[in-house]
């Protein structure tokens, strides 16, 4: 199967991948600590987990899904965020990030969430062809750390 759980030696793969993904989506700036990934992936308190997509019969990884936990109280199960899939170009196309999914599927009764960039034609095609819809009626805020403090 071409698709296994991340280990703490794939660390610089995966910080490969995000910011590799950044430079595809025009964000030249994103450079990642490797020791704080580190930490927040396979130290005493991780807050994420990765699953990695390598080709059949080739030991190098073409791809990855960085994920956490949440929980719909609506639901009353816990779920999975996907904060980032992303397949390397010359991987694309392979059902490999179709495995990514699968096996996140898998791990949960619950709901599987993400976001997407607007304007993403291709991989709301792909999404689609999962079953998978958008969200109507909600909007996602982000609230940073010191923003709107008036102390």
């Amino acid at each position: 199967m071409p698709v296994r759980d991340a280990e703490v030696t794939d660390v610089e793969e995966i910080c490969a991948l995000i910011e590799e993904h950044a430079r595809y989506e025009g964000n030249d700036s994103v450079s990642l600590d490797r020791t704080e990934m580190t930490k927040h992936l396979f130290g005493p308190d991780p807050k994420a987990w990765v699953l990695i997509a390598e080709p059949p019969g080739r030991p190098e990884v073409a791809g990855m899904a960085f994920c956490s936990w949440n929980f719909s109280t609506w639901e009353g199960r816990p779920g999975i965020w996907l904060d980032d899939l992303f397949i390397r170009p010359e991987h694309r196309r392979s059902g490999l990030g179709r495995e990514l999914l699968d096996a996140l599927r898998e791990r949960t009764d619950g709901r599987v969430e993400w976001d997407m960039q607007e304007g993403n034609d291709k991989a709301a095609a792909f999404y689609a062809q999962l079953g998978a819809e958008p969200v109507a009626g909600w909007i996602r805020y982000r609230w940073r750390p010191g923003a709107g403090r008036t102390s």
